[in-house]
């Protein structure tokens, strides 16, 4: 059974999904530990789970079998979610190609067969062949050139093997006593030609489990070692652990907001209105508090929603567009004004302050353009239309995504690709079916979620070719 550890805003829906899929919990969090009647449980992890620094979904590490479980998991039961997952092993210890020298940074660029990583200067003077062994360190996670260190460490779940030096222990175990013995320990167990580094797990551990670890640690080593020796560059020696990030569009909150509701009282977007912060978030858990109280639900919300209601855009606001891509770059498409705003719809301008080219369009881009936007707050879909300052019709882009989400002071969604171009004589032309499929090809976007993106598109481009609107 995989064990994970989970925190955030969305450790609650994620515990429970979870425990449904057959993972274990370990150091669960007060609430959840109520919530689901669990044990205080200070098991080492397969992965951990935490929120990502925008909350717009969460991030991931651990080891193959547990990261390739969640994956599925969440692509299974969540319709919109993206995938990111590292191809680089985290600790993990390669055989690599030497590339050559970055001259700007003064860095040695390794290829290491999924990616080409650079070693720091200060390293350059260890590297003495065409092949050389390096580890993909904690720096630069998710970078498409990771970070490399001809110095090898052997990490374990309670101790690091690292080259010879002093022994060390974390500075999260704070007792005296356990400092002192770990330290006596260390410097009885460790190998030759290393030093053992004590990690918090190893507080309180048995003698023999520590002893054990250090053993296998020492044998690891040693393996990896002749492997080197014998393994043609670039390779893999040793696996580490995979990151993953994960983002959490529209229907992937609200699908989480129900699987919280069926563990605890939840207000509907719950997710959403987290992710917000702020006097929202603030609201919000007063409003569950009065939940978990017996107060009725329609009441609760009602006051809720008046309460934050100042909080939000309305017609004539200004908010910026956050385009995001499946690969995980967002671009920020500036501000727009909000011509008007319902439930359910939204229309933003926006006006171009430099020339250029709208792609697909093959038509100019002038400075002064107007681009209209109407969206139904909800759908799979928007439509922009763009005309030149004088009102002249340039042409209309439908645009494949996650339902857009109207946040305080931005716009956001994740692009499928996937457009519709309208030209201006009312030729329309389907646009990037094949970067889509490159993003299921790479693990970001699932079938599942290109199916739905495909079949929607079918469905707009036969409502065009009718001469419906949108």
């Amino acid at each position: 059974m995989a064990k994970a550890k989970i925190r955030g805003i969305y450790s609650t829906a994620l515990t429970k999904l979870l425990l449904d899929n057959g993972f274990g919990i370990v150091e669960p969090s007060v609430a959840c530990r109520d919530r689901f009647g669990l044990e205080d449980n200070d098991a080492v992890p397969d992965i951990t789970v935490e929120d990502r620094y925008d909350r717009h979904g969460i991030r991931t590490m651990g080891n193959r079998e547990a990261t390739d479980r969640l994956r599925d998991v969440l692509q299974s039961g969540l319709d919109d979610v993206i995938v990111r997952k590292w191809p680089i092993s985290v600790d993990g210890i390669y055989k690599g190609l030497l590339r050559g020298v970055d001259i700007p940074t003064r860095s040695v660029l390794i290829d290491v067969g999924v990616a080409v990583g650079r070693v720091p200067e200060k390293e350059k003077s260890k590297i003495t062949s065409k092949e050389v062994v390096v580890q993909v360190k904690r720096r630069r996670i998710g970078a498409k050139e990771p970070s490399l260190s001809t110095v090898i460490e052997v990490p374990g779940k309670y101790a690091v093997l690292t080259p010879e030096g002093k022994v060390g222990v974390s500075l999260k175990i704070h007792d005296p006593d356990t400092r002192a013995k770990l330290y006596e320990l260390g410097k009885e167990l460790s190998p030759a030609g290393w030093s053992i580094i004590w990690r918090t797990a190893a507080a309180n551990q048995p003698l023999e489990r520590l002893r054990g670890e250090v053993a296998s640690l020492a044998k690891e080593a040693e393996t990896v070692q002749n492997k080197a020796e014998q393994t043609e560059a670039p390779a893999m020696l040793w696996e580490g652990s995979y990151v993953m990030d994960v983002e959490l569009p529209a229907l992937s909150k609200k699908r989480l907001d129900e699987v919280r509701a069926s563990a605890c009282p939840t207000l509907p977007l719950h997710h959403y209105y987290k992710v917000c912060g702020g006097k929202i978030a603030s609201a919000l858990e007063m409003a569950e508090a009065l939940l978990e109280k017996g107060k009725p639900k329609d009441e609760v919300e009602a006051s809720f929603k008046q309460e934050i209601a100042a909080e939000f855009p309305f017609a004539g606001a200004t908010v910026g567009i956050e385009h995001v891509k499946a690969s995980g770059l967002v671009f920020y498409l500036g501000k727009a004004s909000i011509e008007s705003l319902d439930e359910d719809f939204i229309c933003l301008r926006r006006v171009f302050a430099k020339d250029g080219v709208y792609d697909g369009l093959r038509v100019k881009k002038e400075a002064g353009d107007v681009a209209v936007t109407k969206a139904i707050l909800g759908e799979w879909y928007f439509q922009t239309e763009y005309f030149s300052k004088d009102g002249q019709y340039k042409g209309c882009y439908v645009n494949l995504n996650t339902p857009m989400e109207l946040y305080p002071h931005f716009i956001r969604y994740v692009d499928l690709e996937v457009d519709i171009c309208i030209l201006p004589d009312g030729t329309l032309k389907v646009l990037d079916e094949e970067k889509l499929e490159k993003m299921v090809s790479k693990g970001y976007v699932s079938e599942k979620l290109a199916q739905m993106a495909l079949k929607k598109m079918q469905e707009v481009r036969k409502r065009l070719e009718n001469g419906e609107k949108l």
